[in-house]
């Protein structure tokens, strides 16, 4: 285990990106745990409340990310600096990501269904830095051969119609596909050739003189949040808990 890991992670500079992540989905999961508890009123944990007004923790988070970020960029890929900062600013994205819902809606959104929204960033984004630590580049340049980075006229085609299908899948409501294909060649074509999502800009701008079309996206749509919606939502309440009944604050 110690041989692999210095092996592939040590070595490559992977270090300081494996410690992001790391501390990313602790700190996600300790705040949730923290959370569940000020909910419950169980603990010593409270709301910090300073002259009456609510400081979320996406405020020391962005000021940790800020932080972990600039120093991770100054002390480039080795060394403790670099370590350090990866760790701080995975603490602090963790923070942030945790309110996503909170900055998406401007709301005290947490603990309602808005708030799911959350959780969803959080597995994205853990996948997507999953995705990178395991050797995958954005738009797949490091999978060319020499030969084909030396053509300019392949590597340039190659980046403009991955891009092209990242555009479509995004227009047709599929994000997370969409910033697959970032990372991965062509893994959005899968979105950019099926049908778009019912309330997608691409359904409403396409669809709206196609009724076959627009009948066969919500037929797909129902079928598959009738399928996937309630091991998804078990999902995300085992992870970030179960939403109040009514939109009340933490």
């Amino acid at each position: 285990m110690g041989s692999w890991f210095s092996t592939n992670i040590v070595e490559p500079g992977k270090l300081p990106m494996f410690l992001a992540l790391a501390s990313f989905v602790l700190t996600f999961l300790i705040t949730r745990v923290i959370t569940r508890m000020i909910r419950a009123g169980r603990g010593p944990f409270r709301n910090i409340t300073p002259g009456g007004v609510h400081i979320h923790h996406v405020v020391p988070g962005v000021i940790l990310t800020l932080v972990g970020g600039f120093g991770a960029v100054g002390s480039g890929q080795h060394g403790v600096t670099a370590s350090v900062c990866a760790v701080i600013f995975g603490i602090g994205a963790g923070l942030v990501l945790d309110e996503f819902a909170l900055i998406v809606h401007i709301d005290d959104v947490y603990w309602t269904e808005e708030g799911r929204q959350s959780v969803e960033a959080v597995i994205v984004a853990t996948a997507l830095a999953m995705l990178v630590l395991s050797g995958f580049s954005p738009l797949g340049v490091d999978s060319l051969t020499p030969d084909e980075r030396q053509n300019r006229a392949t590597l340039i085609s190659t980046l403009v119609l991955n891009f092209l299908l990242v555009i479509v899948t995004l227009f047709k409501g599929k994000p997370q596909l969409a910033l697959m294909g970032t990372l991965v060649p062509f893994v959005a074509i899968f979105g950019a050739v099926r049908l778009a999502k019912p309330t997608s800009p691409w359904a409403r701008r396409f669809y709206r003189r196609r009724p076959k079309s627009r009948a066969r996206a919500w037929v797909r749509a129902y079928r598959h949040d009738r399928r996937w919606d309630g091991p998804r939502r078990k999902f995300q309440d085992l992870i970030g808990g179960t939403p109040d009944p009514e939109r009340v604050g933490r």
